[in-house]
């Protein structure tokens, strides 16, 4: 499993009964977890006393409530500064188990040594954006919802607002990509994190298991001559590692890529020592 166990800002305190106890900064929040079916004490002072928590419904969805909670603040990763607030369905804005990627295609970018494209699609608050912006890289971020790219232009201008080598643009992701195609652009890494079902901003429906190999499929033809990586994350429960493994070699098989691994990715659980799982990840490079 590839962990996220470098943070300051935030830490995962315990997990029980559906629900996991985390601290974000100086602030407390309970929210839901799919993957805590175990039962424990719960001694932990944040569970009687946090500052958030957010109540599923038996109906779908669910809601918040708040007890001295900042409509937003922020919090730390290295040099990175993330701009949050609890939103609907549970979300704060960032998903902290990301990190593990991060800190590996910044490696990556660092020791290529040379410029290097990257292309992040649906591509959120910009966690992704702003860790290949920070490690020297160039970025065309995309995303169809204008509110998560306008968030994502926050978080980077919070993190490096020297730095302006970015693109913006709301958009559909595999339109896009098809557009890309025609004009002969070409990218030397590509960053993706589809999410289980969406829609676009014209109404374009995205179900994950019909068009997410199509999509691999089609990135692919963005490659660069000397590509760096290729990384897709997923949350959807059906999108196992062996399956992210399977799609990128069988996508990739013409471009020859060093190395192809998938895993779980996770957070470390302070009360315990254990590992929270959180989705799972693929990763091909030609380092």
């Amino acid at each position: 499993m590839w962990i996220a166990d470098n943070w300051k800002d935030y830490e995962v305190l315990d997990t029980s009964d559906g629900e996991k106890l985390e601290r974000w900064g100086d602030y407390l929040l309970i929210r839901p977890d799919p993957q805590v079916i175990w039962k424990t004490d719960r001694k932990l002072p944040g569970w009687k006393h946090p500052n958030g928590h957010y109540h599923r419904s038996a109906k779908g969805g669910g809601s918040w409530d708040f007890f001295h909670l900042p409509e937003t603040w922020t919090i730390h990763y290295d040099s990175l500064t993330f701009n949050l607030k609890p939103f609907s369905f549970k979300h704060t804005g960032l998903f902290p188990e990301q990190a593990a990627n991060w800190d590996w295609f910044s490696r990556l970018i660092k020791e290529a040594d040379r410029p290097i494209k990257v292309l992040n699609l649906f591509a959120y608050t910009g966690g992704a954006t702003c860790a290949a912006l920070a490690a020297g890289a160039s970025v065309t971020h995309v995303d169809a919802s204008k509110g998560m790219v306008t968030w994502a232009h926050e978080n980077a201008d919070l993190s490096s607002p020297d730095n302006h080598n970015v693109r913006w643009l709301v958009d559909d992701c595999t339109k896009f990509v098809q557009r890309e195609i025609r004009r002969g652009s070409r990218y030397d890494a590509i960053i993706m994190d589809p999410p289980s079902y969406g829609r676009g901003p014209k109404g374009e429906i995205w179900k994950i298991e019909d068009t997410v190999f199509p999509l691999i499929n089609l990135c692919s033809e963005l490659l660069s001559d000397k590509p760096l990586f290729f990384l897709i994350s997923s949350y959807t429960t059906g999108l196992q590692p062996g399956v992210l493994n399977y799609m990128l070699s069988t996508a990739l098989k013409n471009h020859h890529p060093s190395k192809i691994e998938a895993d779980e990715i996770g957070l470390p659980v302070s009360s315990n020592g254990l590992v929270l799982p959180c989705g799972c990840a693929g990763r091909a490079s030609w380092s």
